[in-house]
């Protein structure tokens, strides 16, 4: 299924790497470009540094949010239990489509249960599929399948997980008085939203089937991630010390008794958000499932303790990355800018282009704010109301949103320096190949809310 083509597509792909900086240098970049589309706009001097102030460290709980997503994600996928189910997967397949397919297909598994299982564990999936390929001498590339994994995760958009929906579906929301509270079944569980979860990993399988590069990187290319193939125990949760320190400290970190307390703590809490309570899904109870789990699967104190500080290594960039991009946001938000550039789209709208032009301001504001919920913050009451004024719903407004909020999310380096931390592989070796995924998502996503009712 290999032709010419895919050859140059692998050099498109590393020289579009070597173009784009690194996410420190971008979020750099892009303050500087809003603040002077802001000072354009006719917003004051002081209404800018005002804006950026408030801006800077406005997502402390939504960076403590993402970190403890990725955290324990990981801390969970690292687990024996994921691990041995990843790699009984990965020794099924038997020809080159069977291989993409499954990987591409546990990739969207997991990113629509949670987006944050999809972000942690698409490089775990991509490494050990493509160690057994290589092992059976099948022709994978590495970095496409690694790209094509990851880009299969574009569907927790409308997944379990979905910031927007999950906003939308909590009654004293912020756009309640404009939209009322928006059923789940109109956004996530709407047909385009279900008929785009089926059809993009499809579509991603048969991509990379007829794009795969005609001579693959193997695994093995890339000494450090083909580390974590190679040896079972290589980033798994480790063990607690095989030394006996003795006494009743030692003996408390590698008992099950503290996991089981803090177990029915963590369950008691469950109960109460959900039935007591009677509240929805969201990020601090999701959060709260994988506390949970990662203690029980961890099995001990000690063993917890230890695949922490391996996690943290990993997901490190976003402990400061969402603050600088925390500044951009404020920009966008605090002054003229974010609602100008959305509202200019907005005019243009018809009930056929609604769509398309919706999910093309969204993915430009997503390259500024890296995040769903913000997103959906800074263009939804401006979303809403245009789709008032064109005849359309806000529900149909919200699933293009989606479609432009991870069209930005594939063009911008953050997520990317996520996976290729965990993978341990320089970011830009896959980037260029996700550039193809997100015209693929983009595309599609626009036709399905465009013309399925």
């Amino acid at each position: 299924m290999n032709t010419p083509g895919p050859d140059r597509l692998s050099r498109f792909s590393h020289w579009l790497g070597n173009l784009v900086p690194d996410a420190v240098s971008a979020s750099v970049i892009l303050l500087a470009v809003v603040v002077l589309a802001a000072l354009s706009a006719g917003n004051a001097a002081a209404t800018v540094s005002e804006a950026y102030y408030r801006g800077l460290w406005m997502l402390l709980p939504f960076t403590m949010q993402m970190t403890l997503i990725l955290v324990l994600s990981a801390i969970v996928g690292a687990t024996p239990l994921f691990r041995t189910a990843v790699l009984r997967l990965a020794s099924l397949p038997r020809t080159v489509p069977q291989v993409v397919a499954l990987a591409v297909a546990v990739g969207a598994g997991l990113a629509y249960l949670y987006w944050g299982l999809g972000l942690a564990l698409a490089p775990v999936v991509a490494i050990h599929f493509s160690a057994a390929a290589e092992r059976k001498r099948l022709a994978v590339d590495f970095p496409f399948l690694l790209a094509a994994v990851s880009a299969a995760g574009a569907v927790w958009q409308f997944g379990l997980s979905s910031s927007a929906a999950l906003l939308m579906a909590t009654p004293g929301h912020f756009l309640e008085s404009t939209v009322g509270v928006m059923s789940l079944r109109s956004t996530i569980w709407s047909p385009p939203a279900v008929l785009m979860v089926v059809l993009f990993p499809i579509a991603v399988t048969l991509v990379t089937l007829v794009l795969m590069p005609r001579h693959p990187r193997r695994l093995s290319e890339f000494p450090e991630a083909s580390a974590l193939a190679a040896d079972p125990r290589a980033g798994a949760v480790p063990g607690p010390p095989s030394e006996d320190t003795g006494g009743f400290a030692a003996w408390i970190e590698r008992s099950t008794v503290v996991p089981v307390v803090l177990g029915l703590a963590l369950l008691a809490w469950l109960h109460h958000h959900f039935v007591t309570k009677g509240l929805g899904l969201d990020l601090n109870a999701m959060n709260t499932v994988l506390l949970l789990l990662a203690f029980l699967l961890c099995r001990n104190v000690a063993s917890f303790s230890a695949a922490i500080r391996g996690a943290v290594l990993v997901c490190w960039p976003i402990l400061v990355l969402y603050h600088l991009y925390g500044g951009v946001a404020g920009l966008l938000q605090f002054t003229t800018v974010g609602e100008r550039f959305a509202g200019f789209f907005a005019a243009f709208s018809t009930p056929l282009t609604f769509p398309i032009l919706t999910a093309t301001a969204a993915s430009i504001v997503s390259v500024f704010v890296p995040s769903s919920g913000g997103q959906w913050v800074v263009q939804g009451y401006v979303t809403s109301k245009a789709a008032e004024a064109v005849g359309t719903t806000a529900q149909r407004g919200l699933l293009a949103v989606g479609i432009g909020d991870h069209m930005g999310n594939f063009l911008s380096p953050f997520w990317p320096v996520l996976i290729a931390g965990i993978a341990r592989v320089d970011f830009r070796t896959f980037f260029g190949y996700g550039v193809v995924f997100s015209l693929v998502w983009f595309a599609l996503g626009i036709a399905v809310i465009t013309l399925v009712p």
